[in-house]
């Protein structure tokens, strides 16, 4: 699913990545950690294409996406990846419902075909009785559940998760946790998750860690 070869990233004069290499396979549930600065959240912005690779090159599914241009790697980040940050980023304007659809409105979805899967998924995670409210109207928890579910919304090849659970309860952050492991196992996602928790890195099937810009 992902091939990533001699990743280098530079800030300035500043190495953050020095040289990453990673294979992840189809359903694959990999979990990153380290400490700060180690270069985690980096290379998980250069895998979600949010930033250009200056050095190595980076295939996903099947595209080597550092030869796309700006509009193809647009329309294949929104087709191809979920992302799920430490805060949820929904709209405070728009329900629940209508956050979740978002990317599949933006990748042309008819409304009615997105809204019902919108429904669909709000379903599997709990959420059908939520889908009018708008975002002050729902629990921390609830609000990272409505952005599992707008990540998954486009059925992407992959979904890279940035600190999922740092913004919530222990309580809510153990349910992230299942909800994770459900769907990579009863759905076959693949993800790749970037964590301080320990106990959301042991749920994976493979844990890396990174250190002065390599993985260890």
């Amino acid at each position: 699913m992902i091939k990533a070869n001699n990743i280098q990233y530079s800030y300035g004069k500043l190495e953050v990545l020095k040289g990453v290499n990673l294979h992840i396979k189809k359903g694959e549930f990999v979990s990153i950690t380290g400490t700060s600065g180690a270069g985690k959240t980096t290379l998980l912005q250069l895998l979600g294409t949010l930033d250009e690779i200056q050095k190595g090159s980076l295939i996903i599914n099947n595209k080597e996406v550092n030869t796309l241009s700006q509009k193809e790697l647009a329309s294949f980040r929104n087709k191809e990846i979920g992302f799920v940050f430490q805060f949820h980023n929904l709209l405070v304007e728009f329900t629940a419902l209508e956050n979740v659809c978002l990317p599949a409105f933006i990748g042309g979805t008819d409304k009615k075909k997105a809204e019902q899967k919108g429904l669909e998924l709000l379903a599997l995670l709990g959420l059908t009785d939520r889908a009018n409210h708008k975002p002050d109207e729902l629990s921390g928890g609830e609000q990272q559940r409505v952005a599992v579910a707008r990540a998954l919304i486009n059925s992407p090849s992959i979904i890279l998760a940035d600190e999922p659970s740092g913004n919530l309860d222990s309580k809510n952050a153990e349910e992230l946790h299942n909800l994770f492991l459900k769907l990579n196992k009863e759905l076959g996602q693949t993800f790749v998750v970037i964590t301080h928790n320990k106990e959301l890195a042991n749920l994976g099937s493979r844990k890396l860690e990174m250190k002065d810009g390599k993985i260890i």
